[in-house]
Order: C-alpha cells, then sequence, then structure tokens
C-alpha cells in the first residue's frame, strides 16, 4: 500500500466504528421524546425490555444481556426503583447476589410503551427489508465481537 492509501484507512468516513457510534447516538436522541413521558432514558429502556422478556434475573446477569458493568447498571436500577418500576431484592442465601423484578407499575409499563418501537421505526423511515439485514448484520458482528473477547478484560 502507498501512503495515501495508508493514510485513508485513518479517514473518520472509512471507519466502520465511527459509523455505528454516530447511528447509535443519533438513533438513542430520537428515543427521547417517546421515553420522556415516562421518566426513562435509552438506558433505562433497554434494562426494562430486558425485564420484560425474562423477570427476576440477578444484576449479574441482567449486566451480562445488556452488555453494561455494574457501575452503569446500579444508578440505572436505583432510578428504576425509585420510578417504582422494579424492585431490588438481595438473596437471603447469598448476599452477594441481587435479584431485579418488576414491579405492578413496571409490568403495566410494558402495554404503555407497546407503540415505541412502532414509532421509532416509522422515524426511522427504513425498509424493513433492509432494516432486518442489518439487524442480522450487526447481530452477527455482536456474537463475533463475544467470541474475540479478552478474557483478561471484565
Amino acid at each position: 500500500m502507498d501512503d495515501k492509501t495508508n493514510y485513508d484507512l485513518l479517514m473518520l468516513d472509512n471507519q466502520l466504528c465511527f459509523s455505528l457510534y454516530v447511528c447509535s447516538k443519533e438513533i438513542i436522541k430520537k428515543y427521547k421524546s417517546l421515553l420522556d413521558p415516562f421518566g426513562l432514558t435509552y438506558t433505562g429502556y433497554i434494562i426494562m425490555m430486558a425485564l420484560w422478556e425474562k423477570d427476576d434475573i440477578t444484576v449479574k446477569e441482567l449486566g451480562k444481556r445488556l452488555y453494561l458493568d455494574s457501575g452503569t447498571l446500579t444508578p440505572m436500577l436505583k432510578k428504576l426503583e425509585s420510578l417504582g418500576y422494579i424492585k431490588r431484592i438481595r438473596s437471603s442465601s447469598d448476599e452477594r447476589n441481587v435479584y431485579i423484578q418488576l414491579a405492578p407499575k413496571g409490568k403495566t409499563l410494558k402495554v404503555d410503551a407497546i407503540d415505541i418501537p412502532k414509532s421509532m421505526i416509522c422515524n426511522l423511515d427504513l425498509d424493513p427489508s433492509y432494516a432486518g439485514i442489518l439487524l442480522d448484520s450487526l447481530h452477527t458482528m455482536m456474537q463475533r465481537l463475544e467470541e474475540t473477547e479478552d478474557p483478561t478484560i471484565e
């Protein structure tokens, strides 16, 4: 490769990570108006979605499912608890484990939030077949990244 080609690799527009970063940031910004009425941030919303799929799980399980560390997750869980959406329950058999359960208000929120995904699909104006291909590609990338994780990094 010549120097020009090598330097082209450093251009922002040639970076997959930068494009993913910008898209993620801008999509999360679009969620704001949909989530504000519920007092949720995007991170709070994905926590709730994970709990709607599987309730009564440990903080550790939830963090693994959402790719979030406890330093990010714990303050969010406190906020969701203060909003009345979840309960944090310390295990009686092993005090190191804290279980997260949906509170009645959190279960009701699932019904109230049912139109959020449809609204986002409309906001993004993506062709459904393209959106499906994109989602499959991202899932493949997530799986590959997981498979190649450095086991020494937590």
